[in-house]
């Protein structure tokens, strides 16, 4: 029955669905203050990082990541004594507010620099030899800025010699302290800060190109003696969370009550028609006691609650898993609003009218299912014949996630000349094959593959309208309802608890509740 005809049948108010729209609204607004504020951490985390390959990276330039590298000696010596001379005079230089962090590296150095090499490398393309122990060999020496509290500055990262001719890679690390201030704009207390920066020069390939990169690593933990001037502490986002909270509690307990009042008529449906009628129930039957939209919602709630209780350990300052948080509630209101999908077309169209797209859907599921997996063979087919012979000629093609994004995009018609056009010619065979490959691949996946699965759904569809102009098939459960010819509206099956009897419905008192009733209307 739906919401309307339980009301109609038993004035059973419906108190699940007002429930599901009230969780639909506060689980938005929690969604949407959540983005605001994880967004202003993203942007605080990206904006530093972008102003550390600046401060730190010698001639950096804005979208040069890939490219920026040195090939000679004295450049290298150049960068490393570019990037921590800039961090020896960070507060005279830098615009934001920064702070060194003491004791955490080598020798308890606020900075520490090291190099990994071969611990025996002989390299002599003149005779085509080479003698190379694989073990790896790393030697550090740390520095401190005059600030250090040990009033040391540690050994001369001047005369730090670098092992060329078997060296990997040199590492610059160092850890720096920030507060988000502009957290206050929403009304939530700052943010502390403590990001690890890594400055790697790759030597790893031997090939003259040392390249040169930045990583920036954030935590986050709560300030010691917050003070903001004219702000009270509020407590209202967290409030919020935690009536968003009750409310998914309550519907997880009134959507699991209903599974298991469902399972519960299954089993006494199952064991009337065993004792009764010596008859068994197929499996159809029985799992149409089983509501799957309560169970979408129930894993739904059960995701809101999880991430609801990260963020609260995230407002308290206690916990710092916003992209944990974020999974969470992205997931649990995507599955909420299937169910709204459902609901708006039931309400605006007819209840026939999702019935039919759920059977659609139920119907084409197997085959689409079958067809993908052996679509899917192709596909990996082509992805790895482009990694193999693309790659090297091809950037688009150089790992098989990239390469499988790229087929991707071409299926559904993006970035086709793009993907012709950037195709190196420095092989002519190379080139031609890239031209077979991308027409065969487009071809093939956009005008059949494409096609055929949209037939799939296309002939379950016309399948279903075909059934619904024949006689239509009586299962043993629809047989059993439709010995009752009472419609819901008919006052016969409300409870002696809700009863219409009194002096304005006595016309509803012709019968009086059975068991039988309530267990069908259940």
């Amino acid at each position: 029955m739906s919401p309307c005809d339980k009301y109609h049948a038993k004035g059973r108010k419906p108190y699940k669905l007002v429930l599901q729209m009230l969780k639909i609204i506060f689980v938005t607004v929690q969604l949407v203050l959540f983005g605001l504020s994880n967004q202003m951490v993203v942007t605080f985390k990206e904006e530093n990082t972008v102003s550390f390959k600046h401060l730190f990276l010698k001639d950096y330039s804005d979208g040069a990541d890939d490219t920026l590298a040195v090939y000679t000696q004295s450049d290298v010596y150049s960068q490393i004594d570019y990037a921590i001379d800039q961090y020896l005079t960070l507060p005279q230089t830098t615009v934001g507010r920064y702070a060194y962090v003491f004791g955490q590296q080598v020798n308890e150095s606020a900075l520490y620099l090291c190099q990994q090499y071969y611990k025996k490398g002989s390299i002599d393309p003149a005779n085509d030899t080479f003698n190379i122990d694989p073990r790896v060999i790393t030697d550090c020496v740390g520095v401190n800025p005059m600030t250090s509290p040990r009033g040391l500055a540690g050994p001369s990262y001047k005369n730090f010699t670098l092992k060329f001719h078997k060296l990997i890679n040199v590492t610059i690390t160092f850890q720096l302290k920030a507060i988000n201030i502009q957290t206050i704009i929403n009304n939530e207390i700052p943010d502390c800060y403590t990001f690890t920066i890594t400055i790697v020069l790759d030597n790893k390939a031997h090939s003259g190109k040392v390249r040169i990169s930045l990583n920036n690593e954030a935590s986050i933990k709560e300030c010691k003696d917050p003070s903001v001037s004219g702000h009270a502490e509020s407590y209202a986002r967290l409030a919020f969370d935690v009536i968003v909270l009750v409310v998914c509690v309550l519907s997880l307990l009134l959507c699991g009550r209903s599974i298991l009042r469902g399972v519960l008529l299954q089993q006494e449906f199952v064991q009337y028609f065993r004792t009764q009628l010596c008859r068994s129930v197929s499996w159809a039957d029985r799992m149409e006691f089983i509501n799957g939209w309560y169970i979408l919602l129930v894993v739904s709630d059960m995701l809101t609650i999880a991430g609801s209780c990260i963020k609260i350990g995230i407002e308290s300052k206690n916990l710092s898993s916003y992209d944990v948080c974020g999974i969470l509630l992205g997931t649990s209101t995507l599955l909420l609003y299937f169910y709204f999908f459902i609901i708006i077309i039931i309400i605006f169209f007819s209840l026939s009218l999702s019935q039919i797209l759920i059977v659609t859907l139920r119907a084409a599921f197997p085959n689409v299912i079958r067809f993908i997996c052996c679509a899917a063979v192709i596909y990996l087919g082509y992805c790895f014949c482009g990694w193999i012979v693309l790659g090297p000629y091809h950037v688009k093609f150089r790992s098989l996630s990239m390469v499988s994004e790229c087929l991707f995009s071409l299926i559904n018609g993006d970035d086709m000349f793009v993907t012709f056009a950037e195709m190196q010619q420095s092989s002519q065979l190379v080139w031609l094959f890239s031209q077979v490959y991308l027409y065969t691949f487009i071809s093939l996946f956009i005008y059949m593959v494409l096609s055929l699965f949209i037939a799939l759904i296309t002939g379950a569809y016309e399948s279903i309208k075909q059934q619904t102009l024949e006689p239509i098939h009586i299962t043993d459960l629809q047989a059993f309802i439709a010995e009752c010819t009472d419609t819901p509206s008919s006052g016969k099956y409300r409870g002696l608890d809700t009863s219409p009897c009194s002096a304005f419905f006595c016309c509803c008192c012709d019968r009086t509740t059975t068991y039988e009733d309530v267990l069908l209307v259940n």
